[in-house]
């Protein structure tokens, strides 16, 4: 006498697999056949933003490392740019510092625009990347 053993039920198939192998073909397939953007023609020269970012506004009191202070690219005194300001209706004036100015200067150039009448000081400053 012989005894059969059943057979084992067949598990269905994970159709994960066949989903996988589905979404790899796409992006195969608009990797080779997408474009991203077209590429800007060899005699165009794109401006430089950072050579731009670099002006001061035309409504604020730059100083340079050595101290000096300018006003839409002119040598001006504090007190002079203080008044001039107040004159247009301005109370709040904006500062631009160097980066290198020494923190002696940058407080002598703001308490002399607080005396000339500024009721406040805004100090203008590059915002970093996160």
């Amino acid at each position: 006498m012989t005894m059969r053993l059943a057979a084992k039920p067949r598990q269905p198939s994970e159709p994960t697999i066949t989903l996988i192998n589905v979404v790899f073909l796409m992006l195969i397939f608009f990797l080779v056949a997408g474009q991203v953007a077209a590429p800007v023609d060899r005699d165009i020269q794109l401006i430089d933003a950072a050579a731009l970012a670099t002006r001061a506004p035309d409504d604020a009191l730059a100083v340079r490392r050595n101290g000096t202070t300018l006003w839409r690219d002119e040598p001006i005194s504090p007190e002079a740019f203080a008044a001039a300001r107040i004159a247009e209706g301005a109370d709040v004036l904006r500062l631009v510092p160097a980066r290198d100015l020494p923190a002696r200067d940058l407080v002598r150039i703001a308490t002399a625009l607080r005396l000339a009448g500024a009721s406040e000081v805004r100090l203008v400053t590059e915002r970093s990347a996160p």
